[in-house]
């Protein structure tokens, strides 16, 4: 890539990645612009889980230490993405479920059949 003149403009490795793919090298070189794809996303995959385990630290205390792992995933889902859940509307949530027709009911309610 040295000898080729085009390469020459290219001062970081997004430019050298998007010049690949115009010149259509990516092709020919697969494993040089499969090593340029994992290095342009490593930091944002450290970022991702690290922000993970600190949200499993919060998660996860003494007092729920025992909790398996399905629990935990659904846990840590929730906090990471509190944003979502805090726009739910709960109400509706719990009209859903208290449908007829659902086979179990809330605790707390009383199914009249």
């Amino acid at each position: 890539m040295r000898r080729t003149e085009d390469f020459r403009v290219c001062l970081d490795i997004e430019g050298l990645a998007k010049k690949m793919v115009e010149l259509e090298r990516h092709i020919m070189f697969p494993t040089v612009y499969r090593l340029i794809e994992l290095a342009l996303l490593f930091p944002l995959a450290t970022a991702t889980v690290e922000r993970a385990f600190s949200a499993m630290k919060i998660i996860k205390t003494e007092l729920r230490n025992k909790m398996s792992d399905g629990w935990l995933n659904d846990l840590m889902v929730c906090y990471i993405e509190r944003g979502i859940f805090k726009s739910l509307d709960l109400g509706e949530i719990k009209k859903d479920f208290q449908k007829e027709g659902r086979a179990l009911s809330l605790p707390g309610t009383s199914r009249r059949h």
